[in-house]
């Protein structure tokens, strides 16, 4: 009897345990991930292999990458994009990279350890192909989008499954360039402060590098010195003849409004209608730094009402530089469409994963070749 006993007893414990570690290994992990978290930790877990001729399944998660949460545009973008993954019903993640790339590679490989079925990526390092290569190698086929901060061709058309969305980031440049060197025109006599005939200016750039800020910062000048010039007027001078560069950089390359900010109290401290040498102009790469440059103007008595507006001009329309224009302090802007960037990017994913070519249903017009779609850049000026 004994003997009995412990027979099934064995049998039982054996059974009790196997139930348990059936019961633990089969955990559910596939509920909804549509919630932003910056998720930087690698993750132990392996996926399969990614199935490159199979359309991707809508019950996956899409991975959105962006380079920094802290971007007043790519806020703009990523509330819109968020929005319209939504109403199609695909379930996503968001990663803050801030402004890393070594941080950003990391989020990529959690990403595809936990199963993401598409890359949606807003690069860091632009300065070479080297990061986004690096990610599409990482994809194994997995579909990546990149968008906003450019990818080269050659990387893209790498990989079969791979597109950029962005704008013709020259356009930018020159649309600014136009504006500025009308309303200079427009306005000469007024915005000549010492009378010397030449509109002196400061130049805000966002990065070294990137080919945007590289674009923005030679078009934005050199358009607006070709109207100049072509009217009979000198073209525009840089305030600091010993600035060989004719500009200023965010040496974060953050295109901060905080770095504009710096840059010209430091100039104010310098220049002025009092020194007669004030610096008559601001560009700047972005409308963060264009609201970073009015800032120190209005501490020092400018770009307010009832005071002297030393015109200041930037690059994407956001709410903010809206609302500058609307108060009188600061006269222009290119609208980057971030709503139209995010929707764009939306119907890529879904195509993606339902199987379809890339574009299909996006504006053919806007379509370049087989790699890339470019999101049109509007002048506003308020009016």
């Amino acid at each position: 009897m004994k003997k009995f006993n412990k027979k099934v007893l064995c049998t039982l414990l054996s059974v009790t345990m196997l139930t348990f570690l059936t019961a633990c290994g089969g955990k559910d992990n596939s509920a909804a991930t549509n919630t932003n978290t910056d998720t930087t930790a690698a993750n132990t877990d392996t996926a399969a292999p990614a199935d490159t001729s199979a359309p991707v399944s809508k019950d996956g998660s899409v991975a959105v990458f962006y380079y920094t949460y802290g971007d007043t545009y790519i806020s703009s973008v990523r509330a819109a994009l968020d929005s319209a993954l939504d109403a199609a019903g695909i379930k996503y993640q968001d990663y803050d990279s801030n402004n890393s790339q070594t941080t950003q590679s990391e989020q990529v490989t959690t990403a595809i350890s936990q199963g993401a079925t598409v890359l949606v990526v807003n690069l860091v390092d632009t300065g070479s192909d080297d990061a986004a290569k690096n990610i599409i190698t990482q994809a194994n086929g997995v579909p990546v989008i990149f968008f906003n901060r450019s990818v080269s061709e050659e990387a893209v058309t790498s990989s079969e499954k791979c597109v950029f969305v962005g704008t013709d980031y020259e356009m930018a440049g020159h649309m600014q360039g136009e504006m500025i060197g009308n309303y200079l025109l427009e306005n000469y006599d007024t915005l000549d402060l010492n009378g010397d005939g030449t509109i002196s200016y400061v130049m805000f750039k966002g990065q070294e590098g990137n080919a945007e800020a590289d674009a923005r910062t030679q078009y934005g000048q050199e358009d607006a010195d070709a109207i100049l010039t072509g009217a009979g007027k000198p073209a525009l001078s840089f305030y600091d003849s010993a600035n060989s560069n004719k500009y200023l950089v965010d040496q974060a390359g953050a295109w901060s409004s905080a770095a504009a900010t710096e840059y010209m109290q430091t100039i104010m401290s310098q220049y002025s209608e009092a020194n007669n040498n004030m610096v008559e102009l601001v560009i700047a790469n972005n409308d963060e730094m264009a609201i970073g440059a009015i800032t120190a103007l209005q501490n020092a008595g400018y770009n307010k009402e009832g005071a002297t507006v030393i015109p200041v001009f930037g690059v994407d329309a956001t709410d903010a530089a809206r609302d500058a224009i609307a108060a009188g302090s600061m006269i222009g802007t290119i609208k980057q469409d971030a709503e139209g960037m995010a929707n764009t990017i939306a119907s890529i994913t879904a195509n993606y994963m339902d199987g379809k070519e890339a574009f299909d249903g996006v504006d053919s017009a806007n379509v370049v070749g087989t790699w890339r779609v470019n999101i049109p850049y509007a002048t506003y000026t308020g009016n």
